[in-house]
């Protein structure tokens, strides 16, 4: 018998969670543990993940002199464009005010940000811990972040001896984060279930929260459209002098099946003989853009997590000042640039971004039943990204384009 696809299993239980909570309100109690057991194991990962998978992805860039122009050209390139589209979503966001006056059953009711506590000030000093054992202990995302960019970076200053052990060691700790990562992941229809099943057994009009969902995929796939189709069609007719329309025909088959598997690392060998067969980019330079924009280039998913975690802020009644919103766009890039390129990686990495700015993991619960659909979309505009940036690196360097 076929295994049901995971994606359908979180449907499944989030439409019976629906069912549960407008009908057998008495049972909800017995079913809400899952929910918070789900939770727990998420948060078990976040620390250990965001630290091997920065640390060990910094350190497989290697240091400036062996990286060449090459790859600060990419590493620009990557910067640039998962920063503009973070303030395309950020910008959508605003407009459209998601999660601005819903109710939409959170059990937790917050007052305000814990970033909203400190001065903007205080909290860039905060971002350097005084004691890296304590920022672990007590989930200072922000601290853990910029411990681990140094970290990784200075793995890069050290002897070649030292850097291959430093990294073969994170690189292997990262394998072991992600396959417990997953095996998390796989009781995520039943911790939605849980979740969901009582946010509407508190929740006085269904339709609010259908509607709300509503909008907030509609400002995700807008922003996403946005990217895909303006932003970075102008960036490779101005800088890789291509044909945008002729550069999208060629990689059909890559953007095709990046938005069924849902995975740019999956899609990785197809994209790099759509860039090189179709569009004439050369080897030497798809094979270290290509494979690198996988790991570190998420357009759609630091794009997603902004929008994400602004409209569960919204759905807690809160109003972001502009220096909240901007400490939320720089979690969201680090936090991007950490995600792996696979199914689901952007649930863990909205899961560092609510604990960075002190929001609680139950928004997860709404977001993740719509994560499946909103996923395909992501990814295919990260490999699309990852693509024209290949093409714009490889003008850049003289290369005769078939784009």
């Amino acid at each position: 018998m076929k295994k049901i696809a995971l994606h359908w299993q979180i449907l499944i239980g989030f439409i019976l969670a629906i069912i549960v909570g407008m009908f057998f309100k008495s049972f909800v109690p017995y079913v809400s543990w899952m929910g918070v057991l789900f939770l727990r194991g998420l948060k078990m990962v976040i620390v250990p993940i965001i630290l091997t998978s920065i640390i060990s992805g910094i350190a497989n860039i290697g240091n400036a002199e062996s990286f060449g122009r090459i790859g600060l050209k990419t590493i620009v390139y990557y910067i640039t464009t998962s920063i503009l589209a973070i303030l395309t979503g950020l910008i959508l966001v605003n407009i459209f005010k998601p999660g601005v006056g819903a109710d939409l059953g959170f059990v937790h009711k917050i007052n305000g940000l814990g970033v909203a506590r400190e001065t903007f000030g205080q909290t860039l000093l905060h971002i350097v811990p005084t004691n890296i054992f304590e920022a672990f202990a007590n989930g200072k995302m922000l601290a853990v972040i910029f411990f681990s960019i140094m970290f990784g970076f200075f793995i890069t200053q050290t002897s070649e001896k030292s850097a291959k052990k430093m990294t073969d060691f994170f690189n292997a700790a990262f394998d072991v984060m992600m396959k417990l990562t997953l095996f998390i992941i796989k009781f995520a229809p039943f911790g939605i279930f849980g979740i969901v099943a009582g946010m509407v057994a508190k929740q006085s009009d269904l339709w609010e929260l259908v509607h709300r969902l509503g909008i907030y995929m509609i400002v995700v796939l807008l922003a996403l459209a946005f990217h895909a189709s303006i932003t970075l069609p102008s960036i490779l007719r101005i800088f890789g002098k291509a044909n945008p329309i002729k550069h999208f025909k060629a990689m059909s088959s890559a953007l095709l099946t990046a938005f069924s598997t849902a995975s740019s690392s999956a899609t990785l060998p197809l994209t790099m003989s759509s860039v090189e067969n179709n569009s004439g980019v050369s080897n030497k330079i798809s094979s270290f853009t290509l494979p690198l924009g996988a790991t570190v280039n998420m357009d759609g998913t630091a794009l997603y997590e902004l929008v994400a975690a602004i409209f569960i802020a919204q759905a807690y009644g809160l109003d972001l000042s502009f220096l909240q919103q901007i400490l939320i766009v720089v979690t969201a890039l680090f936090a991007s640039i950490g995600a792996a390129g696979i199914p689901m990686a952007g649930l863990v990495m909205i899961s560092v971004i609510l604990s960075a700015i002190g929001l609680p993991l139950e928004g997860v619960g709404l977001i993740i039943a719509i994560d499946p659909l909103l996923d395909m979309f992501r990814t295919s505009v990260n490999v699309w990204s990852d693509s024209c940036g290949a093409v714009i690196i490889a003008k850049t360097e003289g290369e005769e384009l078939k784009v």
